[in-house]
């Protein structure tokens, strides 16, 4: 956690970029029956039964200082979608040195991932480009892109939307706005703070 904490205080580099990735599978849902659409005096109405149309997995990355994000959707989650996105963020920032990239510690955040998606030299040098910070176990809540995707779901996905063409039209819509206005998160939590709310979770020393 001190770690993650740590990384957030680092000043803004371009040439050493901090960045923070998440990943979320949601669900395509159509309506079962018609909405009545609104009328004077009378909001729009929508019933609540639904149909299931498929998933779909939304892989977003932000980087909080400079109020930049960019995602992608796909229809799946696997190891090689995680390692094509790796190779979109490495493109995006071609000029950058170091990559720090902030995470949690899912099965397919893994070197492997990497080589078993691209020949081995591609696999190393796509690696050295990164330095990886993991999020602890029950601790998602660290990581900046999480409140991203927060946002993008309260502002764009909270609502039925049938069809994967449609969703990435609306999210990267959002994304084109929300860079726009260059949206930042306003980080305060620090390792100091952690030492007092959250107490509990560090060790007792005997005196």
């Amino acid at each position: 956690m001190e770690m993650v904490l740590d990384v957030y205080k680092r000043p803004y580099d371009p040439k050493r970029p901090v960045l923070c990735m998440d990943e979320s599978p949601r669900q395509l849902i159509a309506e079962a029956k018609s909405p009545i659409a609104a009328a004077p005096g009378q909001p729009a109405r929508y019933d609540y039964e639904y149909r299931r149309c498929g998933t779909y997995n939304v892989f977003l990355v932000c980087e909080p200082l400079a109020g930049k994000r960019f995602l992608d959707i796909l229809e799946t989650k696997t190891k090689r979608d995680w390692a094509c996105f790796l190779e979109t963020i490495a493109d995006e920032y071609k000029n950058a040195q170091l990559i720090t990239l902030v995470m949690d510690n899912l099965n397919t955040h893994t070197p492997g991932a990497l080589y078993e998606t691209f020949p081995p030299e591609k696999a190393k040098a796509l690696w050295d480009r990164f330095e990886f910070v993991y999020t602890p176990k029950h601790g998602s809540w660290l990581n900046m892109a999480e409140i991203e995707l927060n946002v993008l779901t309260g502002q764009c996905l909270k609502r039925r939307i049938d069809n994967i063409s449609d969703v990435k039209k609306e999210a990267l819509a959002w994304q084109k706005a929300r860079n726009t206005k260059n949206a930042k998160v306003n980080w305060q939590f620090t390792a100091k703070d952690a030492r007092i709310k959250l107490k509990r979770l560090y060790p007792t020393l005997d005196s």
